[in-house]
């Protein structure tokens, strides 16, 4: 099976991506992951570069101190910072990335020695795809692999 993991990444990266642009806000946010099994959004410019990610785990962090107020008395407030605090300012960052040739191994090489469970795959700074643990483990927990 160590043969599987030397196929390049862009062999099991998803592309169809949902991603948002840095001033889109947290209501946008949670419509996505509100719609879709997903616990990573790109933050992309219109030109495609990457310039953070968006984890469920951010938006449920900022979610959370915004609940922490009396709902009652301060709901309309929450509801305003939740449509006026973007992306941008919840997102993470400083990010590991790959290219879209670097090897399997070298993602689950990452994801070992690492937190996190999704990495940007970027050819020439462009977001191009993203891969993430599940995509490693379904893909070396297929038949496809077992047959190489």
């Amino acid at each position: 099976m160590m043969k599987t993991l030397q196929i390049p990444v862009s062999e099991v990266m998803t592309r169809d991506l949902h991603i948002v642009r840095p001033k889109d806000s947290l209501e946008r946010i949670h419509e996505i992951f509100s719609a879709n099994a997903i616990h990573h959004i790109p933050v992309i410019t219109e030109d495609g570069v990457l310039k953070g990610i968006v984890s469920l785990t951010d938006f449920k962090r900022v979610n959370h101190m915004l609940s922490l107020f009396n709902k009652d008395k301060y709901e309309s407030l929450n509801y305003k910072l939740y449509r006026s605090m973007t992306a941008q300012e919840i997102m993470t960052k400083e990010l590991a990335t790959l290219n879209s040739n670097d090897k399997l191994q070298t993602a689950a090489d990452i994801f070992r020695e690492n937190i996190f469970h999704a990495l940007p795959v970027c050819d020439e700074g462009i977001l191009v795809g993203m891969v993430t643990t599940h995509d490693v483990l379904t893909y070396c927990c297929s038949e496809q692999a077992y047959l190489e």
